[in-house]
């Protein structure tokens, strides 16, 4: 039941980002995985960092397992590097089953990806030790898993190479990395500097979601005012910005700004996993008697990046938060034609019922309750 009193709230899907974040700071000395490894190779996007990496590896033409669960940006990234997608099962839960994996390997199998959904890990020591006794590789895809652990052991260490998303878990404007451990990144395209004007597009947005979130209205109203004349100016001007619903291969070499690596270098991560485990277990504590939780447990290590909320009231559900100023997320609802409906009924089940809440380290647990309220109060209407 609600039990806090309902208060709009912007409630933004993202980590918001403040403005002394972005002033010029030298690295950190004893930065986390996956920012400790000199290998890490930094692009504008994680897409970038998938497209690299089947260049690389030479996987065109080349048979490569895939989940059935997906969002379809990491899909397009492939397909545009010629690569051959085979699809093995996702279950309800999220679950994937080794066995079912291994089943899917053929002689013309080169690799296989894994997601880690939401931050939780799957499968993955078992995967490994599949690929490791087939002399296949290994792909681990951490852009929603940026900062978890199995254990002690972060995400991202036990494949071939892992793609991190950093935008989604941190305050940054852009910003995914490809980790390579054969052969090194010393054999990637040398990457080139994203344009300002899209640094500045992002970072302005990023900027009034915090001014907004702190409810800072004439400073919001001014720098809204800003990014809309810097919007018509570009457009003027025949500045070409950076796209985010679709992959473009014409801008895969772009890098991740230098004004990431200063906000990065500001981030307290031990406090930021804390925050989204604290949130995150709140979300589920308040939620639960309205539906089961994807992940009834939320073990040690893991770094959530949204709380998963199942129901088959899922619109109703995202509308109503709307309607109160809050995002959910709907990204992962929509497959792609390579894998037509039907094919994976518990994946389309997924695809058709998860509404992603957001639980990032902007938030409080008074904020996590104002959700759960909005989202027991829309419960009750229908």
């Amino acid at each position: 039941m609600a039990t806090t009193q309902q208060v709009r709230l912007f409630a933004p899907l993202y980590p918001t980002l403040r403005l002394q974040m972005t002033l010029p700071r030298s690295w950190w000395k004893s930065a986390p995985f996956p920012f400790d490894n000199r290998s890490l190779h930094y692009f504008y996007m994680a897409r970038n960092g998938i497209y690299a990496l089947a260049k690389l590896w030479n996987l065109a033409d080349q048979e490569v397992l895939f989940p059935a669960y997906f969002h379809g940006i990491e899909i397009e990234s492939l397909l545009a590097a010629g690569v051959k997608l085979k699809f093995y099962p996702v279950h309800a839960g999220m679950r994937v089953d080794v066995d079912e994996i291994r089943s899917c390997i053929s002689p013309a199998t080169r690799a296989v990806y894994v997601i880690h959904y939401v931050g939780f890990p799957g499968p993955i020591q078992e995967v490994s030790r599949l690929c490791q006794n087939r002399g296949i590789r290994l792909i681990e895809d951490c852009a929603l898993a940026l900062l978890s652990r199995l254990g002690d052991k972060p995400l991202g260490s036990f494949g071939d190479a892992a793609i991190f998303n950093l935008y989604k878990t941190l305050p940054v404007p852009n910003g995914g990395a490809l980790l390579v451990r054969s052969p090194g990144p010393d054999r990637l395209p040398k990457a080139s500097r994203p344009t300002l004007s899209s640094t500045l597009a992002y970072t302005a947005t990023a900027v009034w979601r915090h001014l907004k979130f702190q409810e800072n209205r004439s400073t919001t109203n001014l720098l809204q005012q800003a990014r809309k004349l810097a919007k018509s100016q570009c457009a003027k001007l025949g500045v070409v910005q950076v796209g985010s619903e679709h992959f473009d291969a014409s801008q895969s070499d772009l890098a991740m700004s230098r004004l990431c690596h200063w906000i990065l270098a500001a981030q307290d991560f031990p406090e930021i996993v804390e925050r989204r485990r604290s949130n995150y277990q709140r979300l589920m504590d308040r939620l639960r008697d309205l539906s089961r939780p994807i992940f009834p447990e939320l073990p040690h290590g893991v770094c959530p990046l949204f709380y998963p909320f199942q129901t088959r009231k899922k619109l109703d559900i995202i509308e109503h938060l709307f309607a109160h100023g809050m995002d959910a997320g709907n990204y992962w609802s929509q497959s792609l034609p390579i894998l037509p409906e039907g094919a994976f009924p518990e994946v389309d089940e997924l695809r058709q019922s998860i509404v992603e809440l957001p639980c990032h380290q902007d938030f409080t647990t008074d904020d996590m309750d104002r959700i759960a309220d909005v989202i027991w109060s829309c419960w009750r209407r229908l």
